[in-house]
C-alpha cells in the first residue's frame, strides 16, 4: 500500500467482513489460556517474589518501620472518630499492611483506617446506637469490614472494576475535602478540651456549637495549639531546608516524617508529669489501651444486624474501592507502573474480610501514608509486613505508655493529616478553566457533606458525575463543517486542499467557507446510539431546512398539506434562492460505536430527507475506523443506498400482515432480517455498479495515491467523501 501510494496511485480496498461466529469460536477455543491468566493475575506476588533480593529487603525495611511509625497515633486518632476505642485503629492496620501485599499490583499503597472511612463508620456506629439497636460499636464496624469486603472481592472476581472510571477525579475530591473540612471542625472541640459539643453532628453544627462553648477552654488547648504549631513548623522548615541544602534531602525527610512520633512520645511524658500524684487528670487522656489482639473471633453475622447495616454498605463499598484505586492509579502514574483495579479491589476485599477477624474496621488506601512510604524508597508491597511488626510491637510492648497520650495531641496529628485531603484553590481554579460543570459536582459534594453526611456527600457527587456523563452522551455536540483553503495561493499544486473546521469555529470562522451547493456536511462528537440517536436526527434536519429548499412547493391549497407542516407562502418563496439539497457528508472520525437504534435513526433521516428534497439525497461517510460501524453501515444498507424510502431494520412492533408492507431494500424471511445476508445482497447491489462507478470519471475522486474504499459511499477521509458528494451534486443538478 505504501508503494502505491509513494507511486500516486490509487487502491481499491475492502475489509474483510466481520464473522461473529468466528470471532465467538476464536474465543471459547482460548478460554484455557484465559482461565490461566486469570488465576496466574489472583497472586501477582508469584511473578515477582523469586526476584526478591537484599538491597530491596533493605529498602522495604527502612519504608515498612517509617509507615509504621506514622501509622501509630495515626490509627488510633482514626479509631476515635470512628466512635471506636483506640485499639480497633491499630487492629485495622496490622490487618490491613500485612495481607495486602500477597494480592498487591502496587508497591507504594498503605492499607489501614483513612480519615473519611473513619469518619462514615463513625456517623453509622452513632446513627445506629441512637436508634436503640442491641449491637455496639465494634461489632457494627466488624460487619460492614466483613460484608464490605465480601462485596469487593466480588466486583473484583467477575472484573467490574470498571465501575470506578464512571466516577471522575473532581466528585472524588470532592467529598474527601468535604470529608476532611468535616474532620478537622470536628477536632476542634477535643484540641480545646470542650466536652459538651458532640462531635458527630453535621460539621456546620460543630462549628456553631464550637465558638457557642469556647469559654469551656480546659488546658488542653496548649497541647493542641503548640501540637499544630510543632507539625506545621516542622514541615515547612524541612522544605525550606531541602531546598536550600539538597544533598541533605532525605535527612530532611526522615525528620520531617519523625515530627508525628516526637509529638507524640514528648506529649505523652509531658502528660504523664502532669498527672503526677494526682487521682484526676487535668487534661483530657487515652488511658488504658489494651494489649495484644482483644478482639479476635468471628465477627457476629445476625439477620437484625445485617438488615441495620445494609443502607450503609453501598457508601462504604464506594469508598473502599474509590479512594483506593484513585491513590494506587496516582502513584502508579508518579512511578511508572501500572495497577490493575480488578486485582487491587480483590486485595483490598480479603484485607477487610480476614481483618474483621481481628476486630478491625473497614480500611483502605491512605493518601498520606502511602505518600510516605513512596518517598521513603519502597522497593516492594513486601514493606507492608514491616510496618504491620511495628503495629505488633506498639500493640504488645507500647499500650502502657498509650495511657497518657493528650487527646488534643491526636486531635493535631489528625488535623494535620486530613490537611492534605483538602484541594486547594489552585485546583478549583484549574477545573474552572478545565470543565464548569466538574466544578459544579465538586462544590455540591463539598457543601452537602458540609451541611449533612459523607454518606450523602458522596450519593450527591457519583449521582452528579453519572447525571453529567449522560447528558453529554446524550446531547453531543454537532457542527456543520466549511472549509478554508490551505494552498490556494502556490502554484505547483494541482488541486486546492482544504481544511474543514466548523463553520461556528471561534477564531477561524470569518475564514471558513461553505461547501458545494446542495452539499452538508456534519460532524458529532460522540457515538451514535440510543440515547443520542433522536438528538442526531433533529439536529441533522433542523439544518437541512434551514439551509436548503424543497424539493417541490407546498401544496397551494392548505388542506391539501400535512397536519404537521407550519410553513406558508412566504417561506416558499424566501427559500427560492436556497439550494435543493443533493448530499449529506457525515465526518465519522469521532463516532467510535453505533448500535442498531442509531442505525435506525440514520435511516429515518435519509427517508425524510428524500422527501423533503424530492429526490434520492446520497449519503457520504468519512473516516469509518471501526470494522463494526462499517459492518452495521453495510447492514443498513449505506453502502450502496439503492433504495429510496428504507423502512425498519429491527422493528419494534412487527409488520401486520394486513398492513403496508415495509421497504427495507433487503428481502425479509418471516419478518426478520439476516445480518450476513445483508450483507451480501449489499456486495451483490455493489458488484452490479462496480463497473460502472469505476468507469466514471466524475465519481471517482480519490485524493492521487490514497486508496479507495470498496463501496462509493465510504471515503477513506474527508476530502475524498467531499468531493465525491460535490460531483455527485454537480452532476445531479445538471440533470434536474
Amino acid at each position: 500500500l505504501t508503494r502505491i501510494m509513494a507511486n500516486n496511485k490509487s487502491i481499491v480496498i475492502d475489509y474483510d467482513k466481520i464473522n461473529y461466529k468466528e470471532e465467538i469460536n476464536e474465543h471459547i477455543h482460548k478460554i484455557p489460556e484465559y482461565t490461566r491468566e486469570y488465576v496466574r493475575d489472583l497472586f501477582p506476588i508469584a511473578q515477582w517474589i523469586h526476584k526478591y533480593n537484599l538491597t530491596w529487603l533493605i529498602a522495604d525495611l527502612i519504608a515498612g518501620i517509617t509507615v509504621g511509625i506514622v501509622v501509630v497515633p495515626q490509627s488510633m486518632g482514626y479509631a476515635k472518630i470512628a466512635q471506636l476505642p483506640p485499639q480497633y485503629g491499630l487492629y485495622s492496620s496490622f490487618v490491613g499492611v500485612c495481607i495486602y501485599c500477597f494480592f498487591a499490583t502496587s508497591k507504594d499503597i498503605t492499607i489501614g483506617p483513612t480519615a473519611v472511612m473513619s469518619l462514615l463508620i463513625g456517623q453509622t456506629i452513632t446513627h445506629l446506637t441512637s436508634s436503640n439497636i442491641s449491637y455496639t460499636g465494634p461489632e457494627i464496624a466488624s460487619a460492614l469490614a466483613l460484608f464490605g469486603g465480601i462485596i469487593a472481592v466480588f466486583i473484583g472476581l467477575v472484573r467490574l472494576g470498571i465501575v470506578v472510571d464512571f466516577i471522575p477525579n473532581p466528585a472524588i475530591a470532592g467529598f474527601m475535602t468535604g470529608s476532611a473540612i468535616t474532620i478537622s471542625i470536628g477536632q476542634w472541640p477535643n484540641l480545646f478540651g470542650i466536652k459538651s459539643v458532640n462531635t458527630q453532628d453535621s460539621a456546620y453544627l460543630v462549628f456553631g456549637h464550637f465558638f457557642k462553648a469556647l469559654p469551656e477552654t480546659k488546658v488542653d488547648v496548649a497541647f493542641g495549639l503548640i501540637g499544630l504549631l510543632w507539625l506545621y513548623g516542622v514541615r515547612f522548615g524541612a522544605g525550606v531546608l531541602t531546598r536550600r541544602y539538597p544533598k541533605y534531602e532525605r535527612t530532611f525527610f526522615f525528620l520531617n516524617i519523625m515530627r508525628n512520633g516526637i509529638l507524640v512520645i514528648f506529649g505523652t511524658l509531658i502528660a504523664y508529669l502532669i498527672n503526677i500524684g494526682k487521682s484526676t487528670s487535668p487534661i483530657s487522656i487515652l488511658k488504658t489501651v489494651p494489649a495484644g489482639f482483644q478482639a479476635m473471633g468471628a465477627p457476629k453475622v445476625e439477620i437484625p444486624l445485617l438488615q441495620a447495616i445494609a443502607p450503609s454498605l453501598p457508601s462504604v463499598v464506594l469508598i473502599l474501592i474509590l479512594e483506593h484505586v484513585a491513590i494506587a492509579k496516582s502513584f502508579g502514574r508518579i512511578n511508572d507502573y501500572r495497577i490493575n483495579p480488578n486485582q487491587e479491589i480483590i486485595a483490598l476485599g480479603v484485607a477487610n474480610v480476614i481483618g474483621s477477624f481481628f476486630g478491625a474496621y473497614p480500611n483502605t488506601g491512605s493518601f498520606s501514608r502511602t505518600a510516605i512510604k513512596a518517598r521513603s524508597g519502597v522497593r516492594t508491597p513486601i514493606a507492608g509486613i514491616f510496618s504491620g511488626c511495628v503495629v505488633v510491637l506498639a500493640l504488645y510492648a507500647l499500650t502502657p505508655a498509650f495511657y497518657y497520650i493528650p487527646s488534643a495531641v491526636l486531635a493535631a496529628v489528625i488535623i494535620h493529616a486530613v490537611s492534605d485531603l483538602v484541594s486547594g484553590p489552585k485546583f478549583v481554579k484549574q477545573l474552572w478553566h478545565i470543565n464548569p460543570l466538574e466544578l459544579f459536582t465538586f462544590v455540591a459534594a463539598v457543601i452537602i457533606t458540609f451541611f449533612t453526611t459523607v454518606e450523602y456527600g458522596i450519593y450527591s457527587s457519583v449521582g452528579l458525575s453519572i447525571v453529567i456523563l449522560l447528558i453529554r452522551i446524550a446531547r453531543p455536540r454537532y457542527s456543520v463543517l466549511g472549509r478554508i483553503p490551505i494552498n490556494a495561493n502556490e502554484k505547483n499544486t494541482s488541486e486546492t486542499q482544504y481544511l474543514y473546521v466548523p463553520e461556528t469555529h471561534p477564531s477561524l470562522g470569518r475564514l471558513v467557507e461553505p461547501v458545494s451547493r446542495g452539499v452538508l456536511v456534519f460532524r458529532f462528537d460522540e457515538a451514535l446510539t440510543y440515547p443520542n440517536s433522536s438528538f442526531v436526527a433533529d439536529r441533522i434536519i433542523e439544518q437541512v431546512r434551514e439551509r436548503t429548499r424543497r424539493g417541490k412547493p407546498a401544496a397551494a391549497n392548505k388542506g391539501d398539506r400535512p397536519w404537521n407542516d407550519t410553513s406558508n407562502a412566504k417561506d416558499d418563496e424566501l427559500s427560492l434562492s436556497k439550494p435543493r439539497l443533493a448530499a449529506v457528508v457525515i465526518d465519522f472520525a469521532t463516532v467510535n460505536n453505533i448500535d442498531s437504534t442509531g442505525i435506525q435513526t440514520l435511516l429515518d433521516v435519509q427517508g425524510a430527507l428524500n422527501k423533503y428534497a424530492d429526490r434520492n439525497v446520497q449519503w457520504h461517510f468519512a473516516n469509518i475506523n471501526s470494522p463494526f460501524i462499517r459492518n452495521a453501515l453495510l447492514t443498513g444498507g449505506f453502502g450502496t443506498q439503492t433504495v429510496s424510502q428504507p423502512g425498519e431494520i429491527l422493528p419494534v412492533v412487527p409488520a401486520s400482515r394486513d398492513g403496508p408492507k415495509r421497504d427495507n431494500g433487503i428481502e425479509e424471511v418471516n419478518g426478520e432480517r439476516d445480518v450476513e445476508e445483508a450483507i451480501a445482497d449489499e456486495d451483490q447491489k455493489h458488484n452490479i455498479h462496480e463497473e460502472h462507478r469505476l468507469s466514471n470519471d466524475s465519481q471517482l475522486t480519490a485524493l492521487p495515491g490514497f486508496p479507495v474504499d470498496k463501496y462509493p459511499f465510504f471515503h477513506w477521509n474527508l476530502e475524498e467523501a467531499v468531493r465525491t458528494a460535490s460531483a455527485a451534486a454537480v452532476s445531479i443538478n445538471q440533470e434536474d
